[in-house]
């Protein structure tokens, strides 16, 4: 949204907004029509929804019940026996605390020295979506991604190449590490402050948006970088990563638009990130920018970034710590004393990544309810599905067929879209720019509330809401975002119900 547009709640506003309702969606008598450009209107035929919806991860959906936090944490249905007893060790690995080294115990040491937490579950609790720190709070199911812009040509063409995602912050690295071992200090905290902003509805509704302003507080090992680039991330939910793994490449780069030629305003692209296994560039699929292209990269990046352990994928043993940090590059390595010998070994890092590949997604709630299913005409209506994707199928995985061949709903189309001004954090990462993000997929949100006890969503938690996070939605999805402004009360009611039920 740009400057001006959240108008006070005065009455010319309302009236302004009267007059451009009058031109876009209507609702009633039960059908719901969508004016075109030449001010006719057409039916949308309403659905009942599609039986195949109830089992959103195909038959891998969890048949377990959804009224439980641990409605994120189960097995993929059908993963047989051999597979459950590697679910619950891997899960073992996913729970893990790590300390410092020298330990006696080998297996859990080579913490940080410099981390961010001490498990994999601190910051994805329940296998659920993380939050922004309260007042006073350190921040744990949210990082700060840095990067500064490339300076010299051997560095931008490093970057075009692929060769590295973003350029660390010289002193501080590629992400803040709020906590460190014993004898070393927290690279500083994360500081978040918020402006309240109103947005008025047509028919005077009035919701308060929160714009955050993220900083670094007590940095300390100096000042941060005059070009420092910040990018606060949190932690996203786990539930289905396994089958958006599956969804064939060629699906993907089929639904990228990246000129826009059949002129919908959308222009999806595919994000190209660097495999650090294939030794190539690939696909990227997993991340807020769509980052990397495995479950298996994403889990190795997350133990040497967010944990400072190190892997077959990343040898580097002293983790983010930076030339500006002697004393962490001399501290006490773990059991690694050499890129042949990670602190995080296949073995485990094959466990988690089985387990996160997994972790399945509940089944649907009320989605054969009169409101869901006309809330599923109007998120489609909207053009909400443009990005959203529905459904997709899913290819052969070797050695896992409960996850192969699935006709699945994730609502992502796996694609970086320019999300706006509003929601730009500024920092390009890979082949995504500082205003594209991946569509996140959906499935599982109405949940969060009773999984995670919070209802934060966006890639900084800035939305309090559902509604709050349509509201923020700018760029490409500008025009299906004022669409929902114009909706009737009733019928955004519904298109909330019917993103509850996902």
């Amino acid at each position: 949204m740009r400057h001006g547009r959240r108008s006070p709640p005065n009455g010319s506003a309302r009236l302004a907004a009267g007059a451009a309702l009058a031109a876009g969606l209507v609702v009633a008598a039960g059908t719901l029509h969508q004016a075109d450009g030449a001010g006719s209107a057409g039916p949308v035929r309403q659905r009942v929804a599609d039986a195949s919806e109830l089992l959103p991860g195909g038959t891998a959906t969890t048949r377990g019940s959804v009224d439980s936090r641990d409605a994120f944490s189960r097995a993929s249905h059908g993963i047989g026996l051999s597979g459950e007893a590697r679910f619950k060790l891997g899960n073992a690995v996913f729970r893990k605390l790590w300390v410092s080294a020298p330990a006696s115990t080998k297996s859990s040491d080579g913490l940080g020295p410099l981390y961010n937490a001490r498990g994999c579950q601190n910051c994805h609790l329940k296998d659920g979506r993380g939050r922004p720190p309260e007042p006073g709070e350190s921040a744990v199911s949210m990082v700060v991604r840095l990067s500064v812009p490339p300076g010299t040509p051997q560095e931008i063409a490093r970057l075009a190449a692929g060769d590295i995602a973003a350029l660390p912050e010289p002193t501080y690295g590629g992400q803040l590490q709020t906590f460190a071992i014993q004898g070393f200090a927290a690279e500083g905290r994360v500081a978040i402050t918020y402006v309240e902003e109103p947005f008025t509805f047509p028919d005077g509704t009035v919701v308060h948006l929160r714009r955050p302003h993220l900083s670094i507080a007590d940095p300390a090992y100096g000042s941060l970088h005059p070009g420092a680039m910040l990018s606060a991330r949190i932690a996203p939910p786990m539930i289905g990563l396994g089958l958006i793994e599956a969804i064939p490449e060629a699906d993907i780069r089929a639904r990228a638009d990246p000129d826009d030629r059949d002129g919908d305003g959308i222009s999806g692209r595919v994000a190209e990130v660097w495999d650090h296994g294939a030794k190539r560039l690939a696909l990227g699929r997993f991340g807020w920018k769509a980052g990397q292209p495995t479950l298996r990269q994403q889990s190795a990046d997350a133990f040497l970034n967010d944990m400072g352990l190190s892997t077959s994928l990343f040898p580097v043993a002293w983790g983010d710590c930076t030339t500006a940090q002697p004393a962490c590059l001399a501290a006490p390595d773990g059991n690694s004393p050499g890129p042949g010998d990670p602190e995080v070994g296949d073995q485990l890092l094959d466990l988690v990544t089985f387990y996160a590949q997994n972790l399945a997604v509940p089944l649907r709630r009320g989605a054969e309810t009169p409101e869901v299913v006309r809330g599923r005409d109007v998120f489609a209506a909207t053009g909400c599905a443009a990005c959203h994707v529905p459904g997709h199928v899913t290819g052969t995985v070797e050695g896992q067929p409960h996850l192969s061949g699935q006709r699945i709903w994730p609502y992502t189309d796996l694609l970086l879209h320019d999300m706006g001004d509003d929601l730009a954090d500024g920092r390009p990462e890979g082949s995504a720019s500082g205003r594209e993000w991946r569509t996140p997929p959906l499935w599982g949100i109405g949940l969060t509330e009773t999984v995670n006890g919070h209802t934060y969503f966006l890639h900084d938690g800035r939305a309090r809401s559902v509604e709050e996070a349509i509201l923020w939605h700018g760029g490409e999805a500008e025009a299906a975002r004022d669409r929902y402004a114009r909706l009737p009360r009733a019928d955004r009611a519904a298109l909330l119900a019917f993103v509850a039920s996902l």
